[in-house]
């Protein structure tokens, strides 16, 4: 099933979009429940936005082995976490602002997982249960910044952004998130293409160690990491992030206006 959130005549809405394109509206969200209202109508009639709105939104740093290894790196002994803010969230279609304090802005194509219930001291052999999907994301980081911060022991600016963390288009459902193939592509040419497989803490266990400590909540997103491959945008550029049973989430790179 994939699940969309999106604009129509003024009004937001989520809904189940079908294969041909029909789109039939859910009741309220889908983390109230999945009973539908009757009401029908087309992708190509809709705005789609972020599937998320204002979501607590925590990254992952260093997840996959051969990523590690390109920064010449150990892999972490535990998940290297990071909060970022909601406002960094854009959808499907909409611009990446590069600012005008850029130096050197890179993409780097994640899974991303979104919670559907609350979620406290789950077992690894349970987490998947929590979860409602998964979508595709962008973890847009300022070098520069990112790692001036980093030298200090902290990490927000560098990835905390307005519109550094595109996230979309929908959230698909019933999927395994062990390996899903992720391509990452710069202007069309693919510059990330890995599986999850490869990911060095995987979604399960991600959530198990996060909800040890933190009770996690319907809405909730987690960005799972970037594979090798990252690299940097420019204005103009057009990143696109695809996820297998999940589709395309595609943003262009503009120049913020001093």
């Amino acid at each position: 099933m994939k699940i969309l959130r999106y604009r129509e005549h003024n009004e937001i809405h989520y809904g189940v979009l079908e294969d041909d394109g029909t789109i039939n509206q859910l009741v309220g969200s889908p983390f109230e429940g999945l009973d539908t209202d009757g009401v029908f109508t087309n992708i190509n009639k809709v705005t789609v936005l972020a599937p998320v709105p204002q979501p607590r939104l925590i990254g992952v740093g260093l997840n996959y082995a051969a990523h590690a290894a390109e920064g010449g790196k150990e892999p972490p002994p535990i998940p290297m976490l990071f909060m970022l803010p909601w406002t960094a969230v854009i959808g499907q279609g909409d611009q990446v602002v590069y600012p005008v304090q850029g130096q050197n802005i890179e993409y780097e194509g994640e899974l991303v997982v979104v919670i559907g219930k609350e979620t406290k001291d789950v077992s690894e052999a349970d987490a998947l249960d929590h979860v409602l999907g998964y979508t595709c994301g962008n973890d847009i980081s300022e070098r520069v910044i990112q790692r001036q911060e980093m030298s200090q022991g902290c990490m927000l600016m560098g990835k905390g952004f307005d519109t550094f963390k595109p996230m979309g288009p929908y959230i698909a459902t019933d999927l395994d998130p062990t390996d899903l193939e992720l391509t990452t592509r710069l202007n069309g040419e693919i510059r990330q293409h890995t599986s999850t497989s490869d990911l060095i803490f995987p979604v399960a266990k991600l959530i198990e160690y996060i909800s040890d400590a933190i009770t996690l909540l319907p809405g909730d997103v987690i960005y799972t990491g970037t594979p090798a491959g990252v690299g940097p945008v420019e204005p103009g550029d057009s990143v696109e992030v695809e996820i297998g049973g999940i589709g395309i989430l595609k943003n262009t790179i503009v120049a913020e206006e001093a």
